[in-house]
């Protein structure tokens, strides 16, 4: 094969001696793919993480050999996908002549990891050279996998650099954080992601100078790449390819020693749509829906429903978000707009006879409606005051006259059709229908819970509860 290869090379001619680093996409099918080749080598490659990484930072020590000591530490690397995560465990390995093992959690099971920890052992004793066992994906092994680690993490038979794209308080066991260090990682910034598609342009590694970008071109393979380093190497990649065939179709070619541009509709091509960041069952779920609720009680209807598109793009179940809008309405919402909670819980029920796609256009309704209205958290703190009372054992007997009893007075009025205990006020015998009596326990007659915002529709309730809360424990006419 490898002479069928060297042929194929020879037969190109003179015209296509600019080497393999120049291959067109298509055609160079053989090479590893652009964002593989264009791995950072040293850590002044690395695009982005200045802070885990900057000199004298526990990851940079690591990444230099100089672990201290007590021995170099392992590591747990967290971050979005395309952050730099492998790079890193790469360079850690390079350090002091260490030796390299990769598995992925996906693959891997404890006998793999056994099978590690048995010859990083053989190493240390034999050649003194320390192992780093890469794990990708450590959030998809089960405790008792993780807990195979441990023995090896103890007694340093391994560097363990993990990486992971879920929270490690949810899905890493205890004994396997306290043994190691937390590195987190941020999603590349766009002159970051920039820079990387830059180098990508003109290093012998990824296109030689084969190709350039336009203005046009860049911003949008930036924006689709959502700050993932790895998504805007494999666009460009792919929009070089779309770039290579419209010049083998012979439109717009240019003479063979200049670069072949990549216009702003080769990369639309390439990448018409951005992947969606989110994990149903992980960080990435709380962390929108966190954020989707927020934005309805700071009342940014944009914000809101960029959230809510990110969820249904991602597939979440509509009926979820339905119930969050409903909870919304009551929690932030409530008498300042008690319209705003009618119309949530009929989009709750429409989601469910309608389902997806026509129910992103009820939840948008709902979510606009939430947005706009007039906010009040005064149900939501009265009713945990409230409760808190209750939990701290306040709240002694129910007054005489509002417990349930068949007793009834002998004669007269509407009371003794509903069967009231002989001391109660029927509310509606009164002229204003409001019965001046004791209603709370002895020990709760100061209760003051219920506090109304001067927002909306709840305006109108601060000077009537006032006047009702005065009549109602006799301090006013």
């Amino acid at each position: 094969m490898s002479d069928l290869f060297a042929a194929a090379r020879a037969d190109r001619g003179p015209d296509d001696a600019r080497g393999d680093a120049a291959d067109e996409p298509g055609q160079g099918d053989i090479r590893p793919p652009l964002a593989v080749r264009m791995r950072p080598t040293t850590v002044e490659e690395v695009r982005g993480q200045r802070d885990v990484l900057r000199p004298g930072s526990p990851l940079r020590r690591l990444i230099e050999g100089s672990g201290g000591a007590a021995g170099p530490l392992s590591a747990i690397i967290w971050g979005p996908p395309g952050t730099g995560k492998t790079t890193l465990a790469h360079l850690v390995a390079t350090a002091a002549g260490r030796r390299f093992v990769e598995l992925s959690a996906v693959t891997a099971g404890v006998k793999d990891v056994r099978a590690v920890m048995d010859a990083a052992a053989r190493d240390r004793d034999l050649y003194g050279r320390a192992t780093v066992l890469f794990l990708d994906e450590i959030h998809r092994f089960s405790k008792a996998q993780q807990d195979a680690l441990l023995p090896g993490v103890e007694n340093r038979l391994v560097i363990l650099v993990a990486a992971t794209t879920e929270n490690p308080s949810f899905s890493i066991i205890a004994p396997l954080l306290s043994r190691s260090m937390l590195i987190t990682l941020t999603s590349l910034t766009d002159d970051e992601v920039a820079d990387v598609l830059t180098a990508a342009l003109t290093d012998d590694r990824g296109l030689a100078g084969a190709y350039r970008l336009t203005e046009q071109a860049t911003a949008h393979l930036v924006r689709m790449a959502g700050g993932d380093a790895r998504r805007a190497l494999t666009s460009l990649e792919a929009a070089a390819g779309v770039a290579a065939d419209a010049r083998a179709a012979g439109l717009g070619l240019p003479e063979r020693d200049d670069p072949q541009d990549i216009e702003l509709a080769h990369a639309e091509q390439a990448v018409a749509q951005a992947a969606v960041r989110y994990d149903r069952a992980g960080g990435q779920h709380y962390d929108v829906a966190s954020a989707f609720i927020k934005s309805m009680r700071g009342s940014d209807v944009d914000a809101a429903l960029h959230y809510l598109a990110r969820m249904l793009e991602a597939g979440e179940d509509p009926r979820f978000i339905a119930r969050r809008i409903v909870i919304s309405a009551s929690e932030e919402i409530a008498m300042a707009d008690p319209t705003a909670l009618q119309t949530a819980v009929a989009a709750m029920h429409a989601v469910a006879q309608i389902g997806m796609p026509e129910a992103r256009i009820i939840l948008a309704q709902a979510v606009v409606h939430n947005c706009l209205a007039p906010k009040s958290n005064a149900s939501y703190l009265a009713i945990g005051q409230a409760i808190a009372d209750v939990r701290a054992g306040k709240g002694a007997a129910v007054p005489p006259p509002l417990r349930g009893t068949a007793r009834s007075r002998a004669a007269g009025s509407a009371t003794r059709a509903v069967g009231k205990p002989e001391d109660y006020i029927y509310a509606h015998d009164e002229p204003d229908s409001v019965a001046t009596q004791q209603y709370l326990p002895d020990d709760l007659l100061d209760a003051d819970y219920y506090h109304p915002k001067e927002r909306g529709f709840e305006a109108r309730m601060v000077e009537r509860w006032a006047w009702l809360r005065g009549r109602l424990r006799g301090r006013g006419s």
